[in-house]
């Protein structure tokens, strides 16, 4: 497992575990591929610090604020300077505790 500031510095491949607050309303977002999907951003909160993540369809009803979680091989993702981790397609969204 690795921090959230360790994982700020990670392309891919990120184990990382924490809890998850300050979930904004999700909101729908068009897909390259045809059609939508919604998007919540929230942050995951370790003793390290925090960082942002993004959560997509079905894994948005699968946490709520205050939930402890992990994400298996995540990987991060700059955009307008802000760095965010993701589930990804490869990836794992565990939740540990609702």
């Amino acid at each position: 497992m690795v921090t959230t500031e360790q994982a700020k510095n990670m392309r891919n491949g990120i184990d990382i575990e924490g809890t998850v607050e300050r979930m904004e309303e999700p909101r729908t977002v068009n897909l390259k591929t045809g059609g939508t999907t919604e998007v919540c951003n929230a942050f995951l909160v370790d003793a390290a610090g925090e960082i942002k993540i993004a959560l997509w369809g079905e894994d948005i009803k699968k946490v709520k604020n205050g939930s402890k979680i992990a994400f298996k091989n995540g990987y991060t993702n700059t955009f307008k300077n802000e760095v965010s981790l993701a589930r990804g397609k490869y990836g794992e969204l565990i939740v540990k505790e609702y």
